[in-house]
């Protein structure tokens, strides 16, 4: 052997492998090779030293300092019940969109505004023919006429949309 004193034996007693380039315990401070140097994989002594977390209340978001030999759960469990600065008053609320649509009272997170009126819909009345929109002016498109018509024969009320008025509006929206 060349080089008697290089390196050094691991100290897991199932493995006592030499090792070239040793790898020191931070917790316990004992020499492992690469495959025991893990606090779990030769069951170390002393984590409670470093591996060290604190628990988050998850209701007011405040670290909840846990004692050693304590329970986390038990612990954040009793600070939810005394010390917990939680307001439910204070939560953010999300869904403050409201639809505009008459009898609707549904709201959504974001805005989901008509091109032809600028009012404010739910996801369900949000087209234009869903909430019946009154703004005149702005022409349909053959595919929306069509939709109207189809709509129109599956209510019964065919009769009340004239082809004249089918005829106006794609001619409106051939001259655009």
């Amino acid at each position: 052997m060349e080089f008697p004193d290089l390196g050094e034996h691991c100290s897991e007693k199932t493995c006592k492998q030499l090792d070239f380039l040793p790898l020191n315990c931070d917790a316990c401070n004992k020499v492992f090779c690469k495959d025991h140097v893990q606090y779990e994989q030769h069951k170390c002594s002393a984590t409670y030293k470093k591996d060290v977390q604190v628990p988050v209340c998850p209701l007011c978001h405040i670290p909840v300092p846990v004692g050693r030999g304590e329970i986390a759960d038990v612990v954040v469990g009793q600070h939810m019940d005394k010390d917990c600065k939680y307001n439910p008053a204070q939560e953010k609320k999300i869904f403050i969109h409201r639809c505009s649509k008459e009898g609707c009272k549904k709201k959504e997170m974001f805005k989901l505004l008509c091109d032809q009126c600028n009012d404010n819909f739910c996801i369900k009345h949000r087209h234009p023919l869903d909430h019946n929109c009154k703004h005149s002016g702005h022409s349909v498109s053959r595919a929306g006429c069509a939709a109207i018509m189809r709509a129109a024969e599956s209510s019964g009320a065919s009769n009340k949309l004239s082809s004249s008025w089918l005829a106006q509006q794609l001619r409106g929206k051939q001259k655009s």
